[in-house]
Order: structure tokens, then sequence, then C-alpha cells
């Protein structure tokens, strides 16, 4: 049983050499076609699996990612999806050393689903799978190699790789590991130039500029920052590898049910009448108590704007945006043409956005769920209707509409924190409430089972953003369950009923248990 291992252990490590061949060739070209300039897809094998099954993830699975790994889950599918590529190479080693064919086929195979998923990305050509089949070429004859001279070769046995031709030859491990970093640095060279044109980029300054109003923040610690920095603002979107779009490329097209279609430049962009808007942007996914939401101040040209110029047509009622990588949303056409602050977004709390929020462009839209309404990186708008077309997650079983439901959550104290009292006996229970495009008018909190008991307000900036509040609550030590909801300007309470995010949104009060000394 030892000696079997010990073989099957070197056997599994050619595996791993012969896969790093593979990746290190289809990377290493793939970044050569994109500095290039001649991928309009994603060649990347890597960057292509992930995404295909990014689109393909059953509903119940993108909950359980979102919910266990927050923000990091793109970084916990590419751990995942390292774990299965080595466990496949391992077992293609083993079957090189014992079942030769075998090991052929099912390189084969596993080349050919990574060739079929780069087809399978948006805009995708014949040209973005030539890096995928040179690496599973390079892999072939890395094959053959292992086997004649490792496997086969006069320093060993059949099936049974001396110590000494194995190390030799897992030198190829470090040349394809060099590949890989050539392969790396000539995708970074669209990212330094993004960071160039970004650093370049200077926000415009408007003709009334939006400031927070004074007793906007409560000035309690631990509360979320009235307005959030950029660095800390949340992000969440389907792109593996965040997009690197020059400004200088980018167009956006209007087109579908208009009376004229249009394309735009970013000089051209530029030069529209710029505002600003405060708006507060919530994802769906965003548990009770979670914290996918964020309110900032945008720089950007009103998109009714955009649309009065191309004149959409009787009876469209939905705009299908697209992002560079394919992400698509449906956001409801008269939320693009009323008079809400619905923007091509530019900047961000006066600063350029950043890569991961959407430079050079994004949609910004108060008073909708992300999914259907704040498509990053945008470079297409399609007049249509909801029964004709369908955005990114309405297939996938979210709702095809996505208005922010009322909600409120507790920042200080934490859940299970044990604190003592204040000055006085004091402790102040505080958080955000949200009902953007409908606003705040009330927020009260629960202590156990009593009453509800009105909370302290900050000042309202506008119905889209949200608001502090403060609870200075006196209690005795003990343990104790704290519970908030909040009422929006309809006069509408926020529901205790529980409700998972899907299919358009959490509900239920957010409680939290803490402990008095």
């Amino acid at each position: 049983m030892n000696l079997f291992l010990r073989r099957s252990g070197r056997a599994a490590l050619g595996g791993v050499v012969i896969g790093a061949v593979v990746l290190s060739i289809a990377e290493l070209f793939a970044g050569l076609l994109i500095k290039m300039g001649e991928s309009k897809g994603e060649p990347s094998p890597v960057l292509a699996v992930g995404g295909a099954f990014v689109d393909r993830t059953p509903l119940w699975l993108k909950n359980f990612a979102v919910d266990t790994f927050g923000t990091n889950d793109k970084k916990a599918l590419f751990v995942g999806m390292a774990l299965v590529l080595l466990g496949l190479c391992c077992a293609i080693g083993v079957l090189l050393a014992y079942r030769f064919r075998l090991a052929l086929v099912a390189l084969v195979v596993l080349v050919a689903v990574a060739a079929a998923a780069v087809l399978s990305r948006p805009n995708s050509g014949g040209i973005d799978v030539v890096p995928t089949l040179l690496g599973g070429f390079a892999g072939l004859w890395a094959m053959s190699r292992w086997r004649r001279r490792v496997v086969d070769g006069d320093d060993s046995t059949l099936g049974r790789p001396s110590r000494r031709a194995v190390l030799a030859y897992g030198g190829v491990t470090l040349v394809g590991a060099g590949l890989v970093a050539a392969g790396g640095r000539a995708l970074g060279n669209a990212s330094r130039r993004v960071a160039e044109a970004r650093r370049a980029f200077v926000v415009p300054r408007v003709a009334a500029p939006v400031t927070a109003p004074a007793g906007a923040s409560l000035g309690v610690p631990g509360v979320t920052p009235f307005v959030v920095p950029q660095k800390d603002f949340y992000r969440i979107d389907t792109a593996l590898v965040v997009p690197q779009v020059d400004p200088s490329s980018w167009r956006l097209k209007v087109h579908g049910m208009v009376e004229h279609e249009i394309e735009i430049d970013w000089e051209t962009l530029q030069s529209k009448p710029m505002r600003e808007a405060m708006v507060t942007l919530m994802c769906v996914s965003n548990e009770v108590g979670g914290n996918l939401n964020g309110n900032a101040i945008w720089t950007g040209w009103p998109v009714r704007e955009l649309l009065a110029e191309a004149r959409p047509k009787p009876g469209a009622d939905m705009v299908l945006s697209r992002s560079t990588d394919g992400f698509t949303a449906g956001t409801p056409l008269s939320a693009l043409t009323d008079d809400r602050n619905a923007l091509l977004a530019i900047g961000m709390n006066r600063e350029p956005l950043t890569a991961t929020h959407g430079f050079p462009v994004r949609l910004v839209v108060p008073g909708l769920y992300g999914y259907v309404s704040a498509t990053k990186w945008v470079t297409d708008l399609k007049v249509t209707t909801y029964a004709d077309d369908m955005g990114y997650w309405t297939p996938r079983g979210w709702s095809a509409k996505g208005p922010v439901k009322t909600s409120s959550r507790i920042d200080v104290p934490g859940d299970e924190d044990r604190i003592p009292r204040g000055a006085g006996g004091v402790v102040a229970v505080a958080g955000v409430a949200w009902a953007q495009h409908r606003g705040i008018t009330g927020v009260q909190v629960r202590v156990n089972e009593g009453d509800w008991v009105d909370a302290r307000l900050g000042t309202e900036a506008n119905i889209d953003a949200w608001r502090q509040w403060v609870y200075e609550w006196h209690p005795k030590p003990g343990k104790y369950a704290l519970s908030v909801r909040a009422r929006d300007a309809t006069g509408a309470w926020q529901t205790g009923e529980i409700a998972n995010p899907d299919p358009d949104g959490s509900t239920g009060w957010h409680m939290i248990r803490v402990t008095i000394d």
C-alpha cells in the first residue's frame, strides 16, 4: 500500500506539471490577445470557466455564497476552482502512470470544456478560443514527454517514476509559472492604462453641488458614515475580474424601440451638463441587518436627457442596460425618464469612479435594487419591453422589477456585545434606515417584547438617501433583545414578516442581543 501511495503521489505531481503547462500557455496567449486588442470576449480559460459557472449558478447556491462569504464570494470561487483543478490534474497524472489513454481523453475533455466556456462568453469570437487550444496542445506535448521520459524512461519502470526524474521534469512547473507571470504582465498593461486615465480625469463641477445637511450625521461612534467613502463602499457584481475599460475607447449605444439611435463617446458625455445626486444604493441580496448598501454623492448626466434625444416609441416599458462584461439589467423606462436623479455617473463623492465601482461610467437609479438598475461599466441601452427582454437575474429566479423595500439596521451595539452603561446609565442604540424614493419619516426601537419607542432621526438629505437614527436607552444590568423598524413617507411601517432576499428583497425586523453589565 505504501509503495502504491508513493507511486501515485509522484504520478499526481506529473499531472500538476501538465496542468501548469496548459494554463501557462493559455494565459500567456490570452494576455497577448488582450494586449493587441484582438479579443472582444474573454480569452482566458480560467476566467471563462469561472464566468460560465457564475452564469449557471442556481439561486440557492448564489444565496449561500453571498450569505457565507459576502463580498469575498469571488475569492471563494477562485479558491474552489483552484482546488478542483488541482484535484483533476492529480487524477490525470495518476491515470497517465497507469492508464495513458484515459489520461489523454481526460485532458482533451477538460480542454474542450474550457474552450466551450470561452465561446459562451459575451462578444466572444473564434480567435478567443485559440489560447485555450494552444494550451491544450502544449499539455499533450508535456504529457507525451512525461510519459516517455519519466514513466517509460530508462530511469524508471512502468508506473514507477523515480524521484530524480520527477524532480527534473517538475522544473517545467517553474517555466509554466514564468509564462503565467508574463501573461499577467501583458494583461496588466490594460490596468495601468486605465489607472493612468483615471488619475488624469477630474470630476467636473456642477451648478448645484449637493452636500449633507447639518444634523444628517448624528456622530454616534460605530454607526456607518452618512456618506460612505468609495474605498469602503460595498461591491456586488458578476465580474470575476474587474473590467478595465479605457475611456478613450468607451462608447454608449442607445437603440431598440427609439425614433433615433444614438452613440456617444467619453468626450461627448463629458460635454453634457452634469449634476450631483445623493443616492443610497442597495443590493437585493442584502439580508436583514446586512451591510450590502451605501450612501454616496454621485456626479453624472441624467439618463432622461439622453433618452429624450433618442425618443422612445410608444409601448416601450423597459431599458435593458448592458455592461462591457455582458451583465444586463432590466430597468423600468419610467424610472429613467421621470424626475428622479437617474444618472450616467462618472464620479462618486467627487472622485472619479474606481474600476471596482464602474469606471468610467455606470448607472445610478434611485429607488431600485442594483440588480435591475446599477449597471457598472455600462456600454449599451436597449429600449424594449418586459415582454421581449429580461435582465441577467430574472431568468435565474429574481423578480423582473425590484423596488427597494423599507428597512432599517442596528449598527451599534453589535450583536452579542457585552457593554457597560454610559455616563448617566445611557446606551446609544443607533443605525440607519432607508426607503429610497419614498423617504424615512420614523424609526422605532423595541426592547424585548415591550412597546415600540420612537428613536431620534438625523436630518433628511432627500428621499433617495438613508437616514441615521439613535435611541438613548437607559437599561438596567441584564440580557436584552433589541429590535428596530422604520416608517416610510407613505405612512407604512416596515413589515416584521421574515422573507429571504430572493426573489425581490428580504424583509423582517433586525434584532440583536446584548448584555448590559
